[in-house]
């Protein structure tokens, strides 16, 4: 699975997890209810920008490390 795939099958769980639509995540994140849907389905290539804003309002962190070999 494709890490942008990875990202969005977080987003989408945490987000069922906390009870929130993506119309209500995408109100709180500033974002447009078409851009998650497609970030939450694998359909986008996200800016870190709305990455930032959905993590923020899921609680969620976004870091970055070194692959494994």
């Amino acid at each position: 699975m494709e890490a942008i795939e990875q990202i969005g099958k977080i987003i989408q769980k945490r987000r069922d997890h906390m009870s929130i639509t993506q119309e209500q995540l995408a109100e709180m994140a500033d974002i447009g209810i078409i851009t998650l849907y497609k970030i939450e389905t694998g359909q986008a290539n996200p800016t870190l920008q709305s990455l930032q804003k959905i993590t923020d309002v899921l609680g969620l962190e976004l870091t970055l490390q070194v692959k494994k070999i």
